[in-house]
């Protein structure tokens, strides 16, 4: 049985101190993110895969502010002028955010001060009703999300990344002594989330049991070093973008700077077409996205996350009984098969957005974000 529109009302709401200090958290990730540019660096070129800096301030300070303080009513009006018609964005298509005339960066910063002002106060005095908090906390989630992706535009226009986090942390576990797969018996998961708890994305309505085969999973991404393997298997594959061979040694770009290819680690902004091509070679193949939930829900003493969303063989589809919440287009645009599910999370998603449920999704040529993959053996 489906759910009306205004289910979501009966999701359970945090408590304001715990939305405080979440907002506080995004907040002071997005004002460092604004400080980190430069001059030049706020007029980035035409790119699908990346937002102009000035049109995504506003963006996310507009869907803040419509939301949580007009309730999503557009018959309220904005606090900065035009803001419907230039940061909503499904009114906008990405090319017309460069042509458009955005306000200058100072008057964007002090619009997204005051919106979150207004918040702060309210949280303060504790005067959220519970439809303000269930919209404050998808904003939050909101302003994470965008947070997440000025760190791969960072990375695909070579700037510095003001998130302070980087690849050379990572220390892979050694599992020698217990092979290299983990083994799943068949089983029934619940796959999806409850009606009866907190906050969750439209698309993960609702929870239903599904029986998986049994299946085998690489305890480990896949890293650079077996990804170098296969570029030297196949001479007629491309190499990544961000890889370059100098003197007979290997460089990874991150971020503004080449580091030495650290083997050991994940391999890092694969397509999920590449991906599925090194699956081929190795005669293995990507997992579901209800294998990876599997994976997410094991003891993680067997196996060893990536600090990446890892691609899945599943299209982005809803599931059975889907009804969208207010946010109409956070997922039912991009369902239909175009769109591939990630699971897991990146260094740079918040631990409070790091749920074995949560569904990302990406069209399949995609690279620049902070996703790689595993595989699994195939069935016999």
């Amino acid at each position: 049985m489906s759910l009306s529109h205004t289910d979501y009302l009966n999701y359970k709401t945090r408590e304001s101190p715990v939305l405080h200090d979440w907002l506080y958290d995004s907040v002071k990730q997005t004002q460092q993110n604004i400080d980190s540019l430069s001059d030049t660096q706020w007029h980035t070129p035409v790119l699908d895969i990346v937002n102009l800096p000035t049109w995504e301030l506003g963006h996310l300070t507009w869907f803040h502010e419509f939301w949580v303080h007009r309730l999503g009513r557009a018959s309220t009006p904005s606090c900065f002028q035009n803001a419907d018609e230039l940061f909503n964005s499904s009114l906008i298509t990405h090319s017309d955010r460069w042509r458009a005339k955005i306000p200058p960066k100072e008057d964007l910063k002090r619009y997204f001060n005051r919106v979150m002002q207004l918040s702060f106060d309210l949280l303060q005095a504790d005067k959220l009703s519970a439809e303000q908090k269930y919209f404050l906390e998808l904003s939050i989630y909101h302003q994470d999300m965008h947070n997440e992706a000025f760190a791969y535009m960072c990375q695909t226009l070579q700037y510095p990344c003001p998130q302070n986090s980087s690849v050379i942390g990572y220390v892979a576990k050694d599992f020698s002594a217990t092979g290299k797969y983990l083994n799943f018996p068949q089983q029934t998961l619940q796959v999806g989330s409850q009606k009866d708890g907190f906050f969750i994305f439209d698309n993960e309505k609702w929870q239903f049991p599904l029986n998986i085969k049994a299946f085998s999973v690489s305890k480990l991404p896949v890293s650079n070093q077996e990804y170098l393997e296969y570029l030297q298997a196949n001479l007629e594959v491309e190499k990544p973008k961000h890889w370059r061979r100098e003197n007979n040694r290997w460089y990874l770009f991150e971020f503004h700077q080449w580091i030495e290819l650290p083997l050991d680690n994940p391999l890092i902004h694969v397509s999920f077409e590449e991906a599925q091509k090194y699956c081929e070679w190795r005669n293995e193949r990507l997992p579901s996205e209800f294998e990876m939930l599997a994976l997410l829900e094991s003891d993680p003493a067997e196996w060893q996350a990536s600090d990446l969303w890892e691609w899945t063989s599943s299209s982005f589809l809803p599931f059975e009984g889907f009804q969208p919440d207010p946010y109409l287009d956070y997922s039912q645009p991009w369902f239909g098969g175009s769109y591939r599910v990630l699971k897991g999370y990146s260094r740079f998603t918040p631990k409070r957005l790091r749920r074995p449920q949560f569904r990302n999704f990406y069209l399949p040529t995609r690279s620049d974000p902070f996703c790689g993959f595993r595989t699994c053996l195939k069935e016999i």
